[in-house]
């Protein structure tokens, strides 16, 4: 079993493109079933990362394919990345 707290300290790696998303900041849970529905990663930071970030990735779950002790491979397109903000 793991926590969502350990979830945060690893970096999620998308096995597309092989390009690194960052760090899980929020999980988004279905409150009738209490299954995780989605993972939420930061986007890419603004100017100079003095700003904040730009719209956050929501990664559906069924996206997630493998959780290792340092990495989270995730499997996305840009098609499939959907945002929120923040």
């Amino acid at each position: 079993m793991i926590r969502a707290s350990d979830l945060s300290t690893r970096d999620v790696i998308n096995t597309v493109d092989g390009r690194r998303l960052g760090n899980i900041v929020d999980v988004e849970i279905d409150l009738t079933t209490g299954k995780i529905v989605a993972v939420v990663v930061p986007g890419q930071p603004k100017v100079l990362g003095m700003f904040g970030h730009a719209d956050d990735y929501v990664v559906p779950w069924e996206n997630v394919k493998k959780i290792g002790e340092d990495v989270i491979l995730v499997e996305l397109s840009e098609h499939y990345l959907r945002r929120i903000v923040r």
